[in-house]
């Protein structure tokens, strides 16, 4: 058990790491590009708009939202919910996020296959994540050597495929969004050349936080089915 438990710690310790310096990254580079002025003065949620009616998307729309890196797209609504200072200021980091926001309304729009499966996976994620803790700290109490520990530790695999498999599929819509974003930025001629390095670092910045997500669960995951094999 202690074998077990320390495993456990370690792998909590590494995701902890991992996710601490995705998100150390996105807030320095937001902090930075959100210093600095876009020169095309259009704010975020100019910005949005913009792309939003270019794209054929006026029935979308674009809201403030409270507080910092809260901004997100809302399917079932078709709403792009931009975070305060976003919204109302014209930054670098502003209108990099709400060129993001809006790719994933684009992707709704268009049909994008994996953003349809992650939506599908909502419930999937949102169950096994609930279960998969219980049934692991359930397979520790009863032995994991033992029979019903065994059962308990795969169906906490099972649980957990879904929540892995969320963040695998979220990948691709994340990062599709933000080339789009990038793309979307350039040719409206939003951003310049020269502020155009600021939006590619922060877009990969907040990239990488879905990748760290992902590279944790896989790590628990395979810790997982290491004890459903003993």
């Amino acid at each position: 058990m202690g074998g077990i438990g320390f495993g456990y710690l370690f792998i909590m310790i590494i995701g902890a790491l991992i996710s601490g310096a995705a998100a150390l990254w996105v807030r320095s580079s937001y902090k930075k590009y959100s210093k600095q002025r876009s020169n095309s003065g259009l704010t975020g949620a100019q910005t949005a708009r913009m792309i939003l009616d270019r794209n054929g998307l006026s029935n979308v729309r674009v809201e403030p939202v409270a507080g910092t890196l809260t901004d997100h797209y809302d399917p079932r609504s078709k709403v792009v919910r931009l975070s305060e200072g976003n919204f109302r200021e014209s930054t670098i980091a502003g209108v990099s996020v709400a060129a993001h926001e809006v790719g994933h309304a684009i992707q709704d729009a268009s049909g994008y296959v994996p953003m349809k499966l992650r939506s599908g996976l909502v419930p999937i994620v949102n169950f096994g994540g609930q279960l998969w803790t219980p049934l692991f700290f359930l397979a520790i109490i009863m032995g994991v050597s033992t029979g019903i520990g065994q059962l308990f530790i795969q169906l906490a695999v099972i649980a957990f495929a879904g929540v892995l498999a969320f963040h695998v599929v979220t990948l691709p819509v994340e990062i599709n969004a933000s080339t789009r974003a990038y793309g979307l930025l350039t040719r409206y001629g939003i951003l310049s050349a020269t502020e155009a390095g600021g939006t590619r670092r922060v877009l990969t910045a907040a990239a990488f936080t879905y990748i760290a997500a992902a590279l944790t669960s896989l790590l628990t995951l395979l810790y997982l089915f290491a004890l459903s094999r003993e």
